[in-house]
Order: structure tokens, then sequence, then C-alpha cells
């Protein structure tokens, strides 16, 4: 096989999904709707099929990085369009185009009925774009570019009902919180070329040694732990990461295929990607992967206790999302990298699997997303339901499903570590499989089981959370082919993806090359040690604390939402303070909007009115204006016309000039004559 690969191939995977969003976007008129579906669907298929194609060729040992366009250069510095296609870019590369060719095919059904159906699957084969351009860049500036694409497409879709108040508030809050974190990311890719003079991949890797014997002027502070720290907000914003988590929850006002896009396969997982390709630069300092590792686990634990309290359907596996992604981020953390993108890749599938799920059961439920109002839809919806549950089954870490190998692996990682936090982060992860496997069955039992609270719902009040409310009494039903069909497609690899890739990815040589683990560093080391086959895996998981605290979650959901309904109402009465607070999310939205918010704009009408205002325009430029005139006034008094008065002040001037200048014992001697 090749030990290259095909530049042109590797163009046609980027621009393949551009090309239909152009389409679909300036001529979606002229296309029509099926026109604009079959671009952006063939273009995105495209794409999927070269990628695999490239995932053998990576398999078989080939590899690429090289630049395909110049864009700039400044002195010694060029900018580049580049591609890095290792064993790490090329599984980014098919799990975004699978998941993003799924979604495309499910909003064919979902989006059905709306007027922005063109504009709609432009925009999603934008944002399929512009991940690919992220994943596949191999310069800094070429991340950059993915990165902030991702967040400007992710505002368009969204606020995509933007007549929806609740829309646009949810855009511009994801924007903004994003952009918080970008400046941390900016600031860690201009200490990157400051001190490296490159934005090329494997220069700034060739040159991370040196960098850790540096310390950040005027402090004692290491480079490389400043850079990684800011390389890390960046991610924390991107990756939804406490405390700059609150957007993604809000996301969900977006249609329900672009809440699976965004939260399995492009957005959210670009921070993961991004730390684990900056591998060589987290490496070198225990200080900044302690920090990711300690974010990562509040992330994990305290996000899932707020999927508890959740009603609407979409909302649960949105907090279900942020937990996972704070798996991911103590794997991170805890120099098991490796584990991290395994984790990304199965819960890709399963998230995905879920979110379409859900917006199945909307579609079935006329949209109505509150799972108080439902109940009993298994007999209704048997595929939604059957996918449900393998989705379900493989988030709570089920033995032989995909989410246990690799939510297992993060566990064990993280308590081999010895960095400073890893027994709180081995402590949240753990403790984090109870609360996943009590909301997941919340949600799954209220949806699918008991009794179909439906037919006793006033509609007329309002009680629907989608883009079409309907008032009349319904009757649940299947959603068509062409949704349940990528729930299918997606059911598969969430249940078996893991079983089969465990071995190479974890415990092969699939990252060699592509990843950099310090040796000081034993989590995969351990897990190595410790590992003898999927099977023994799973079969020694049975006598493990996680399997039996997944159990007791998914008991306790049982018991009180289907045996004693009346029970969780009486938990909450009990512990009212508690439940207030997970309700209005640790108020941590409280403190932005009426805190942080009110103290920034009290610092910009200060900056406004006393140093604008007051110091430039009043004290600077007015007062300058005005000194010139009181001095110009002053001038003009000495000028009388008067002849004598001239001479007055010659003389007077004369006399001043030698009483300061003229020796005093002359000027005396003068005066004595």
């Amino acid at each position: 096989m090749a030990s290259t690969l095909n530049p042109s191939v590797l163009l046609v995977i980027a621009l393949a999904p551009l090309v239909g969003a152009i389409l679909a976007g300036l001529f979606g008129r002229a296309i029509g709707r099926a026109g604009a579906h079959t671009v952006t669907i063939a273009g995105v298929a495209l794409s999927c099929a070269l990628s695999t194609w490239v995932l053998l060729q990576v398999l078989g040992g080939a590899h690429y990085d090289g630049n395909v366009y110049t864009w700039m250069q400044v002195g010694d510095l060029q900018m580049n369009v580049g591609f890095l296609i290792d064993s790490l870019s090329a599984l980014m590369m098919v799990v975004v185009t699978f998941v993003s060719l799924c979604v495309h095919i499910y909003t064919i059904g979902y989006m059905a009925d709306d007027p922005g159906y063109q504009r709609f699957f432009s925009y999603i084969s934008l944002f399929t774009f512009s991940m690919l351009m992220l994943v596949m860049s191999n310069n800094m500036l070429q991340l950059f570019f993915g990165w902030e694409a991702v967040g400007l497409v992710s505002y368009l879709l969204i606020g995509f009902w933007h007549t929806r108040p609740s829309a646009v508030f949810a855009n511009m809050k994801a924007f903004i919180v994003n952009r918080v974190g970008d400046f941390g990311f900016i600031l860690g890719i201009g200490l990157v070329l400051s001190y490296t003079g490159s934005l090329h991949y494997a220069d700034i890797f060739a040159k991370a040694p040196a960098l850790a014997n540096l310390t950040f002027p005027g402090t004692r502070w290491a480079l490389v732990t400043v850079i990684a720290i800011c390389l890390f907000i960046g991610a924390m914003g991107k990756s939804a990461q406490f405390p700059l988590h609150v957007w993604l929850p809000d996301s969900m006002e977006g249609p329900t295929p672009i809440s699976a896009l965004i939260h399995a396969a492009t957005m959210v997982t670009a921070g993961i990607f991004m730390v684990s390709r900056m591998s060589p630069l987290f490496e070198l300092s225990d200080t900044a992967l302690s920090f990711v590792m300690i974010i990562g686990s509040i992330t994990a634990l305290f996000m899932g206790f707020l999927g508890v309290v959740q009603n609407d359907i979409k909302r649960v596996i949105a907090y279900s999302t942020l937990s996972q992604l704070g798996y991911m981020t103590v794997a991170l953390g805890a120099s098991a990298y490796q584990v991290a993108i395994f984790h990304l890749m199965t819960h890709a599938f399963f998230k995905a699997l879920l979110f379409l799920a859900a917006g199945s059961v909307i579609i079935g439920m006329h949209h109505d997303q509150d799972i108080r109002h439902m109940g009993g839809l298994r007999k209704y919806m048997p595929v939604t339901w059957l996918t449900f549950l393998i989705g379900t089954l493989a988030l709570c870490g089920t033995p032989f499903f995909s989410g246990f190998y690799s939510k297992d692996s993060i566990i064990d990682a993280v308590s081999s570590s010895h960095l400073a936090g890893a027994g709180f982060a081995t402590f949240a992860v753990t403790a984090s499989v109870f609360v996943t496997a009590l909301y997941s069955f919340r949600l799954y039992f209220l949806v699918f089981h008991g009794e179909e609270r439906f037919r006793h719902v006033d509609h007329g009040h309002g009680h629907g959370h989608g883009h079409d409310d309907h008032h009349a009494v319904h009757e649940p039903h299947e959603s068509p082919f062409v949704v349940t069909l990528p729930l299918v497609l997606l059911a598969v690899p969430s249940a078996l993806v893991g079983y089969f890739t465990i071995q190479p990815l974890l415990f092969g040589t699939y990252f060699q090359g592509a990843i950099f683990v310090n040796p000081a560093h034993p989590a995969m080391a351990d897990l190595a040690a410790h590992f003898h086959g999927p099977v023994d895996m799973a079969l020694a998981s049975l006598t493990t604390l996680p399997l039996w605290l997944a159990i007791a979650g998914g008991v306790v959901a049982w018991y009180g939402y289907l045996v004693n309904p009346k029970l969780p109402a009486a938990v909450s009465r009990m512990f009212r303070p508690l439940h207030a607070v997970l309700n209005h999310k640790y108020y941590i939205d409280w403190i932005n909007e009426h805190g942080i918010a009110a103290g920034t704009r009290l610092l910009g009408n200060g900056l406004w009115k006393g140093a604008d205002a007051g110091l430039i325009d009043g004290f600077l430029v007015n007062g300058t204006a005005r000194a010139v005139g009181m001095a110009a006034y002053l001038i003009r008094q000495l000028q009388t016309g008067f002849i004598y008065y001239y001479a007055l002040a010659m003389i007077g001037g004369v006399v001043v000039f030698m009483w300061l200048y003229v020796p005093g014992k002359l000027l005396s001697g003068w005066f004595i004559r």
C-alpha cells in the first residue's frame, strides 16, 4: 500500500460538503427541496466513502503531511492550507462524515414541513466542511479557521428558527461564551508562534522540549504550562467544560438534527481532538494536566446531576453530553488520550442515536418535548423504542456495548494516575456512573413505559416546546423510514464498535506517531497490563463497583418512575433547597446574567463616562481646547494697540532680563553709580 496519500483525494473529502452547501444555499430556490438535499447528501456521502478509504490506507501505513496552498508569507513565517492525515485525523474524518451523513438523511423527514429546508441543508453541510478542515489541518492557523467556522455555523443553526426569541438568545449565548474560550485559545496560539516561530505542527512539536526549559516572562510559571492552559481554555468553550458549559443546554433551541450533529461528532468534540493533537505540549506540564483533569471531573459529576431534574427530552440528553465530555476531559488529564478519543468515537454513535431517536419521539408526539406528557410509546414506536434502548444501554456502560469499553477504560485510567486531583477525579467519574444510569433510565421509562400520559394532557396551554404546536388530541405514531433508517445505522456501531476496536485503538500501535505520552504518566501502561481481551473485560466488570452503580441507578429509576411514581415528588419536597439549586442550574446563568453581565455593564459605563467622556473627551480633548482658548484670551489682552503700552512692556522686560541674567555684583554696582 502507498506510503503517502493523494492530496487531490483529501481536497475532495474537505471540499465536497462545501460544494453541496454552496449549491443548496445560493441556488436552493432553483434546485428545489429535492435538489438541496440531494447535492448535500451526495457531497457528505462522497466525503464519508473517501474518508473510509483513507482510513484503510492509514491502517496500511500511509501518511500525509503537506501544504496545498500558501495563503501568506511574512518574513520566514508561512501561513498555509495543508493536511496532516495520520491515525488520529483519519479516525475523526470517518466519525464526522458518517454521523453527518446519518443526520443529513434524517433531516429529510424531520424538516419536511419547514420553510427553511434548503437553508438548513446548506448550514449542516457547511458545518461538516468546517469540522473536516479542523481535524485535517496540519497547522494552527487552519485549525483556528475550522475552530471559528464551526462556532459561526453553530450560531446560525442554533438560531435557525430566528423568529423565536429563545432561539435568538441561545445562539447569541453560544457565540459569546465561545468567544471567551477562544480568547484563551488565540493567546495560546500566539505564545506558540512567538516562541517557536512556526504554526506548523511538526515544527512546534520538534521545539516542544525547548519550551519546557523556559518561564513565562516576569513570572516563575513554566511557559509550556501557560501555553497548555490557554489552549485548554479554548477547549473549555468548544467542548463545554465548567464553567463555560452554559451555552450547550440552550443549544437545544435549534432543530433536533443539529443538536445531534453538534453534540455527537462536530463542535463539542473539537476541544477533545485539539488537546489530543497537542499532546506533545500537554505532556510537558503536570500542572496543566491536573487542571484539565479537575475541570473534567467537575463537569462529569455536577452536570450529570442536572440531567436528573430536566423534563425536556432533548435537555436531558444535552446534560448527558456535558457529563460525557467531562469523562473525555478527565481521560485527557490522566494522559489517556487514546481512551479519550475512543470514548469520543463511541459517544458520537450512541449520542447521535439518542438525539435522533428523541427527534423521532418528538415527531410522533407532534412536537411535544415534555417527557411528563409521554409514556407507553413502546407499542406505538417500536423501531424508535429499540434503538433508543440500545443508545441508553451504551450510554450507561452496559457490558459488551460500546460505551462500556470506553467509560470503564476512563475510570481505570484515572485511578492509575498520580497527578494532583486524581483522587477527586476517580470519585467523580465513578459516582457519575450511578447518576448517568439514573437520568438515562428515568428518561427511558417516562417516555416508553408506564401510563400513556399524553391522553390526559391539555395541549391548549402550550406545553409543547417544539416549533410546531398541535393542540388537538393526537395518537403517537412511528416515524417514516427516512427517519428510522439513520437510527438503525447508528444503533449498530453503538452496540458493537467498542468490542471490535478497543484492542487496536488502546493497546495496539494505531495511535503511534499521532499521540505522545510521557513515560512518567503510567495510565495507558497500567491499562494494557490488566487488559486480556474484550470478553474478559466485560466478564470481569460483573464484580466491579461501576457496573453495580449503573444497575443501582437503573433500579432506582425503575422504582421511582414506574413502581412508585409519587416517590420523586416526595424526595423533591424533602430536599427542596437542593432541588431548587439543581432547577436553577447552580445559579450559574443568574451569576452570568446578573452578576458578571451587570459588572461588565458597570465597568463599561465607567469606562465610557469616566475614561472616554470624562478623561479623553472632557479633559484631554475638550480640556486642551479650553486651555488653548484661555491662553489665547490672555494673549489678546496684551494686544492693546497703544505704542506707550508696548514701550512700557519692553522696558519691563529688559529690567526682568537684567535682574535674572546680569551678575548680581555688576547690577548692584551699576545702580550705585
